[in-house]
């Protein structure tokens, strides 16, 4: 797959890169490139940053962070059974804990809420730091509501973090989260309130608080192009209409003469 000029690898993580050195210096900076080009389009080409992660995989499939890389590529594009099978290969290469919660949510992503609940118990649970403990409630409050149990998913997200008032970087979408369940289960006034405080603790508009909030109040966002284009089209029947007046009284001429009222 073609990589700008401009991309040259040492663009990625210094550990990455650190992993990377075990691997000839050309094919180091090979796998760094399309590393780069993975975490680059992850968000906007899932597909195309699959690509990417593929090539590297294909290339370094014994470094860790390639395996990792080639599990977010492949999660992004919900291919959960194989973002499984890469998550738990780079955490057998490195012993770590940290990607428990997404392999958990990939476990939701197969339809298997009840394990991904298994995990969200399990004693590596304990060995997450703060950012991971919050996500695994994430994922566990997703599969309760994967399982239809609205009220276990609100008590789920009740947490120290929840209320505290300080923001961190899981704070928008926890309280995003909670805000989402509580008007599933019908709670729209709490619900209004929890979006409310996820936009202002949503500094990097990592959600669509802002415009889950203005849905709730009956604010409607109009599209600028789109009204000049409703506009040009007024103008444009308006003139339609000025030309069609002959015709339309000539059928009316026709009309009386067929004794049509």
């Amino acid at each position: 797959m073609p990589i700008p000029e401009d991309v040259t690898g040492d663009e990625i993580d210094k550990d990455v890169r650190q992993e990377l050195q075990s691997l000839p210096k050309t094919l180091a900076e090979d796998v760094a490139r399309n590393l780069v080009m993975a975490g680059r389009l992850i968000d906007e080409d899932p597909e195309g940053a699959y690509g990417y992660a593929k090539v590297a995989l294909r290339l370094a499939s014994r470094v860790a962070a390639v395996r990792e890389a080639a599990g977010f590529a492949a999660y992004a594009n919900q291919k959960y059974e194989e973002a499984l099978g890469e998550f738990r290969t780079a955490r057998r290469m490195t012993g770590n804990v940290e990607l428990w919660p997404v392999m958990a949510d990939c476990e939701r992503g197969r339809g298997r809420p009840e394990k991904a609940l298994e995990m969200a118990g399990a004693p590596e649970v304990h060995k997450l730091d703060k950012a991971g403990q919050v996500e695994m409630r994430l994922v566990a409050a997703g599969a309760r509501r994967d399982m239809g149990q609205l009220d276990a998913a609100i008590v789920t997200l009740q947490s120290p973090e929840l209320a505290s008032n300080s923001v961190q970087p899981w704070t928008a979408r926890l309280r995003y989260a909670y805000a989402d369940a509580l008007l599933a289960a019908g709670r729209q006034g709490e619900a209004r309130e929890w979006f409310a405080k996820a936009v202002e603790a949503d500094r990097d508009g990592s959600t669509d608080a802002s415009d889950r909030l203005a849905e709730l109040d009956g604010v409607e966002f109009v599209d600028a192009l789109d009204e000049s284009d409703s506009e040009n089209e007024r103008g444009h029947d308006n003139e339609r209409g000025s030309e069609a007046t002959p015709a339309t009284a000539a059928d009316d001429d026709r009309d009386k003469d067929n004794g049509t009222d």
